[in-house]
């Protein structure tokens, strides 16, 4: 019998949990699989072991994982294999594969364009600039996925500028990029928290876009991508692709 596991990031914010939550049960009721269940990789309860073990106690004989993530790095490449290695010894009878992560899609760069026209709700100018806050990585990739983001959302918007920066792991930091930004501002800016769901990081983003206006400029922040209803569809569709849309994972 078939199963869905899916697998959210996971957060220390209740409400960016219940958010990631609300989004997967309301996907799950487009998806044709008999067997589906949530589990998160760290943080928010449940776990990719108990997720996966509640697919073998309801039946299941094979289980697509399908990872709620923006992008490949380090927890798509590593650390989810590693907690799937060990519940393949546990269980060889199970057939296991995977999907990818929702990776750099123009439907995407679509909805992000969307978002922020939504929220300024209103048009854009050229002398408004953009700043694409990315959560971060050590991975080589994550520069190059970003810089096709920016792009692509540049020739969408048509901006003056579209800047790069980021939460963790590498520069510039979110605050060197705000300051970059401010100084050079020629119309308003839109500050676009490129996570998938509200939690510590996007309430870390709004809070220092707050203490700009109150410094008087023009800048403001969008919300979450999984408000979009795009981003929805995009999980569905993998949860129910057939098999040559995903790739097996390495026993």
């Amino acid at each position: 019998m078939k199963a869905i596991l899916y697998i959210g990031h996971g957060t220390r914010s209740k409400k960016g949990a219940n958010e990631a939550k609300q989004f997967l049960e309301a996907v799950m009721g487009y998806v044709n699989a008999p067997i589906q269940e949530v589990s998160f990789l760290e943080l928010t309860p449940p776990f990719i072991e108990e997720g996966f073990r509640r697919c073998v106690e309801r039946g299941a004989t094979e289980i697509k994982i399908v990872p709620i993530f923006l992008l490949t790095a380090g927890h798509i490449k590593q650390d989810i294999p590693d907690e799937i290695a060990p519940l393949h010894k546990r269980y060889p009878d199970i057939s296991i594969t995977t999907t990818e992560a929702l990776g750099v899609q123009e439907v995407i760069l679509d909805a992000i364009a969307e978002l922020v026209k939504r929220h300024l709700a209103g048009p854009i100018f050229s002398a408004d600039s953009i700043l694409l806050v990315g959560r971060g990585s050590s991975d080589p990739q994550t520069r190059i996925a970003f810089n096709q983001i920016a792009e692509g959302i540049k020739r969408r918007l048509t901006v003056s500028s579209v800047d790069v920066c980021y939460l963790a792991a590498i520069e510039p930091t979110f605050d060197q990029g705000l300051e970059t930004i401010t100084a050079k501002e020629k119309g308003r800016i839109i500050v676009i928290p490129y996570l998938l769901f509200g939690g510590l990081l996007l309430n870390e983003v709004q809070l220092k876009v707050k203490q700009k206006q109150k410094l008087g400029h023009a800048i403001s922040c969008t919300d979450s991508l999984a408000r979009h209803n795009a981003i929805q569809q995009i999980v569905i569709d993998r949860a129910n692709a057939e098999g040559e849309r995903y790739a097996a994972v390495n026993h």
